[in-house]
């Protein structure tokens, strides 16, 4: 494809999803986004769903379902009138599909939201992974600029193996938070800050495409050496180390699951790489000493 091309292309496609966030309370009108950008409607959806990594209709879906949560979160307008806002006329389709994405059914997670201190340290609570980095904000809709060349920069790297101390996390991974306060609360009266191995790790389990969201695992974890004491209310966990696929998340942990769907969605599938054991992120900073922009989570994903 010539670049001028390419140009056009990702134009059209920007202006169709600004479009769709602009008026996420309006029906998606395919004919008429294809039309904006000057494309055959079967055209249109094939690089919109390349260049977004969903279709406008999943796009408008899952903005309108983020939206939803953030309002549970923030909000206190009956259950019923988000749905309907969210385009469920019924109030049980709506809960089904809320609990598909966030692992709760809504009236659950509002009353569970994130305490102070996970939400200080950990990923957005409403951002559903997504290959754009588009999301449903404060009010507002945040676009990242995806039609930009962004190569995803994976290196292979051997790995020492990692005694960690954590505690378990059950449910959508975006919620590990909860798990990294109950942490701090264990591991800071236990002086695990002091050691100058310190690492601070999220490990994961399950595979979020299958199994249920309010199923899937996760520990919330603190690297520790070899000699050191676990303090009561949290589990020791060893990782083997080895072979692994790294890359480097900059930024807002909200975009942390857009990178692992980068990684594992577009990286590995055209490799000859396979998994072979649990991946996990390790956090190079925390919120406590760097901007939201400065950052830097690395993704580490083992190799057979």
């Amino acid at each position: 494809m010539k670049p001028e091309t390419r140009t056009h292309y990702r134009a059209a496609i920007q202006r169709a999803v600004a479009t769709i966030a602009r008026h996420l309370d309006r029906a998606v009108d395919l004919g008429e986004l294809a039309r904006t950008a000057a494309l055959a409607p079967l055209h249109f959806h094939h690089v919109f769903r390349g260049l977004v990594g969903e279709t406008p209709l999943e796009l408008h879906r899952r903005l309108r379902l983020e939206r939803a949560a953030h309002e549970l979160l923030h909000g206190d307008r009956p259950v019923t009138a988000i749905a309907l806002d969210a385009g469920y006329d019924a109030h049980e389709a709506f809960t089904r599909a809320f609990r598909a994405r966030f692992g709760a059914p809504p009236a659950a997670y509002r009353r569970q939201p994130p305490t102070a201190v996970a939400a200080e340290a950990a990923p957005h609570p409403t951002a559903l992974a997504a290959r754009s980095g588009i999301h449903y904000g404060a009010g507002t809709i945040e676009m990242a600029p995806f039609v930009a060349e962004r190569p995803l920069v994976v290196t292979i790297e051997d790995l020492p193996p990692l005694r960690l101390a954590a505690v378990r996390h059950v449910g959508p991974y975006p919620r590990i938070a909860l798990a990294f306060a109950r942490l701090d609360a264990i591991a800071g009266p236990a002086g695990l800050y002091r050691h100058p191995e310190l690492a601070m790790v999220a490990v994961y389990h399950d595979d979020p495409e299958a199994t249920p969201a309010h199923e899937l695992r996760a520990d919330a974890a603190i690297a520790i050496p070899a000699g050191a004491a676990l303090p009561a209310g949290l589990e020791e966990l060893h990782l083997p180390g080895g072979r692994h696929a790294c890359t480097t998340h900059a930024g807002p942990y909200a975009g942390l699951g857009d990178t692992w769907a980068r990684l594992l969605g577009e990286w590995l599938p055209a490799t000859d790489h396979a998994i072979a054991g649990v991946s996990f992120e390790r956090y190079r900073n925390t919120p406590g000493d760097a901007a939201p922009e400065d950052l830097r989570t690395e993704l580490c994903v083992p190799l057979a």
